[in-house]
């Protein structure tokens, strides 16, 4: 192998290396942006109105034979 070509080897090995940096930070910026964006959806979720004023046998048998 000639000194051109481990040259041209290392300058190949040194891109990818870079590619594989930009590869990965992209990735996690995904990822980040896609854990925001499930917080928000779970924070717009309103919550559960007050039950108080329902009879306390609703909700705790489920017919199965309908």
């Amino acid at each position: 192998m000639d000194v051109t070509g481990i040259a041209s080897l290392a300058t190949t090995m040194a891109d990818v290396g870079t590619s594989q940096a930009v590869g990965i930070a992209v990735l996690k910026k995904a990822m980040d942006i896609s854990a925001e964006s499930a917080t928000a959806l779970i924070e717009a979720i309103p919550q559960n109105p007050s039950v108080s004023n329902l009879p306390s046998h609703l909700g705790r048998n489920i017919n199965t034979t309908a």
